[in-house]
């Protein structure tokens, strides 16, 4: 009876592992989130969201992007010189954002417009390397299918950067115990992944060569070539949108916005990182005539589960932030309800980038996302002298239409891809 209820296939139980990691390490900020609303201001929380929008930029360069194709040679060799390329790459940029960070703070300070971020710039620099090392770790741990190991750290940084904003948010540390909370958790994460590795893998560390790195850095050289501007493209339009309210608004609208992009991906995050790895890795193994009846039953799975809790978002949102963060928090209620629906096309989409990994047709996604990224910036930027939520209407629904259009493309894409199979 109790082997009935498992399931059948590899990918879903791979999924409900991380899954199940990942519903526990959402659910814990998601349950304190209304202590931290509490003892934290909308400013603090936009202070935060300046300081992660800033570090993710330059994250994304950290590794070059070669993390990403730790997945794809066949040799556990060849992957482990990936890994090791990836890795010193992260610090490398990490030494460099620290030297900038360090000559240039007043004129970075200055252009961002915001004094009380000047001090934290210099933990930039740590938070890149934690991101860059935790980024090559956890797709070696994806190809390795030790799943139990990345559900286990996504839990043990949620617990740490919680407890961590907890205890120095009732000590009265104001942004300081936010920002140092994500640290923390950063950390704890990186260093268990990477413990995982050394103890089990590090006798693949005797194939490890400079020769062998320079040669596949040039093999997979497309993904700093067109993954990397494509990634960081995405990433400047996500914080690029946080750097400019704060900019053009104030950090409190900066405040509401950012806990309403966080409560409605929280829900969809329990899942959509999941799927996305596990996803990556089904597609990066399977027959190429087979992808599009793959990606047509994943989307039609997603939609069922996401469209109930999307529109409970949309219809109610305003009253549920209300109360469960208090009246001071009603703007971001209101912001959540009216991007659910262009949050609900992105958890659809979010996945189906990695097609173009696996076809290796990167310049691709890379042409979409500089449309993608310029449309809400360009509003930003023209019409921010409009009501933020009206602005915000007017962005999730210019942003909806062209994620549909990105759906149509991959489809394009695919059977482009079959008929050439065929023809060969």
């Amino acid at each position: 009876m109790i082997r009935k209820l498992k399931p059948k296939s590899e990918f879903s139980r791979n999924v409900l592992t991380l899954m199940t990691g990942t519903t526990i390490a959402q659910a814990i900020p998601i349950a304190i989130s209304p202590i931290l609303t509490r003892i934290y201001s909308p400013k603090e929380f936009g202070i935060f969201a300046l300081y992660t929008s800033i570090a993710s930029i330059i994250a994304l360069i950290a590794g070059g992007r070669y993390e990403q194709a730790i997945m794809l040679p066949k040799k556990e060799g060849d992957a482990m010189n990936i890994l090791v390329l990836s890795t010193v790459l992260s610090i490398i940029v990490s030494l460099v954002s620290l030297i900038i960070v360090s000559v240039f703070n007043t004129q970075i300070t200055n252009l961002l417009g915001n004094p009380e971020i000047s001090n934290w710039l210099y933990f930039i620099p740590l938070t890149v390397l934690l991101t860059g090392m935790y980024q090559s770790f956890n797709y070696w741990s994806n190809r390795k299918k030790h799943y139990k190991r990345l559900a286990t750290s996504r839990v043990v940084q949620s617990t740490t950067a919680a407890s961590t904003n907890l205890a120095l948010g009732f000590g009265g540390f104001g942004s300081s115990g936010l920002i140092m909370g994500f640290i923390a958790g950063q950390g704890m994460s990186m260093l268990m992944l990477g413990k995982g590795i050394w103890k089990e893998d590090k006798k693949l560390g005797e194939r490890v060569h400079r020769l062998k790195i320079t040669a596949l850095a040039k093999k997979y050289s497309k993904f700093p070539k067109f993954n990397l501007p494509n990634a960081l493209i995405d990433n400047i339009r996500i914080s690029g949108i946080n750097i400019l309210i704060a900019k053009f608004f104030t950090t409190g609208v900066l405040g509401q916005f950012s806990l309403a992009w966080r409560m409605v991906q929280a829900p969809m995050m329990l899942i959509g990182s999941s799927l996305t790895q596990v996803f990556f890795q089904k597609i990066a193994t399977a027959q190429k005539n087979d992808l599009e009846r793959i990606i047509k039953k994943f989307m039609v799975k997603a939609a069922i589960v996401a469209a109930p809790i999307f529109m409970i978002i949309y219809l109610f949102a305003e009253d549920i932030f209300a109360l469960v963060f208090g009246n001071n928090w009603k703007v971001a209620g209101e912001a959540a309800s009216i991007m659910a629906p262009w949050l609900f096309l992105n958890f659809l989409t979010s996945p189906l980038s990695t097609i173009f990994i696996v076809l290796n047709r990167q310049e691709l996604v890379l042409a979409f996302s500089t449309v993608y990224m310029m449309v809400p910036l360009g509003l930003l930027f023209t019409f921010n002298h409009l009501d933020f939520l009206e602005l915000l209407g007017i962005v999730t629904f210019l942003m909806s239409m062209m994620l549909v259009l990105f759906i149509l493309m991959v489809f394009v894409v695919i059977r482009a891809n079959r008929t050439t199979v065929s023809m060969d």
